[in-house]
């Protein structure tokens, strides 16, 4: 996916947009300040490293969160509809999916994603960035409640699990927060799961528009039928034979 100058500045606006709408102050002009601080990183960031994961091409990050957020507002009002809990705010709901993957940013200091410099890793393997091994090593949801507390931007509990918990079980240390073997250690809202449908539904979306964009799989052609190689100095004799031959170990 190749986007123009135009169209990513489009697309951040519309982004920045979410926050004025659902976000309340004063976290609107702190998140606002973040982002802004960042715009051109934010920008071009992509959303994931390897090419079929999911819009691993620059623009994508900002194209998967407003998807993420379109996805999980839509899957609200279903919830709503088939008599589900609605146990948080739609300010926590927007909030969290905004800034669930964060921490795909990197530092305050240092960007996360750099442009693979192995044309190899590039072309067998579709690992179109790399990490930047100069940060110090931490999981997406955490460097992005990282990021959010070093703004002093306050979250609250419903957030904080959310953004914490929204890979679901694909993390191991999720575990214990999804498989409750007591009533009193069950979630007590309903949003980790719902953002966690919302993310998972979107990298699929993403998945599929990449794998629309590859080579279509042409269908194997029908085998022939294998006919026997006869030599023609053979007597007729000879060639029956071997034809006899032929027909009884192929068909």
């Amino acid at each position: 996916m190749n986007h123009t100058a135009e169209k990513l500045q489009a697309n951040y606006d519309v982004f920045l947009s979410y926050i004025d709408k659902y976000i309340t102050e004063p976290r609107t002009t702190q998140l606002k300040k973040l982002y802004t601080d960042h715009a051109e990183r934010i920008m071009i960031m992509p959303a994931a490293s390897t090419d079929h994961h999911h819009n691993a091409w620059p623009g994508g990050y900002v194209d998967h969160v407003m998807r993420v957020i379109d996805c999980a507002l839509e899957l609200k009002t279903l919830w709503i509809k088939m008599g589900a809990a609605i146990n948080y705010t739609e300010e926590e709901l927007v909030f969290a999916a905004i800034n669930h993957d964060l921490g795909k940013m990197g530092t305050e200091e240092a960007e996360q994603y750099l442009p693979n410099d192995s044309e190899w890793h590039r072309k067998n393997l579709g690992k179109i960035y790399k990490y930047n091994s100069a940060n110090p090593f931490m999981p997406v949801p955490d460097r992005s409640l990282f990021l959010l507390q070093q703004r002093g931007i306050v979250v609250s509990f419903n957030e904080y699990l959310g953004i914490k918990l929204h890979d679901g079980l694909y993390d191991e240390g999720n575990k214990p927060y999804y498989i409750s073997h007591s009533k009193d250690s069950k979630l007590k809202t309903n949003l980790p799961i719902l953002l966690h449908h919302a993310d998972h539904m979107a990298s699929r979306i993403e998945y599929e528009m990449w794998a629309s964009n590859e080579e279509p799989v042409t269908p194997s052609a029908p085998k022939k039928t294998r006919k026997a190689n006869i030599p023609t100095n053979m007597t007729e004799s000879q060639k029956d034979d071997l034809t006899n031959i032929f027909n009884t170990l192929f068909k």
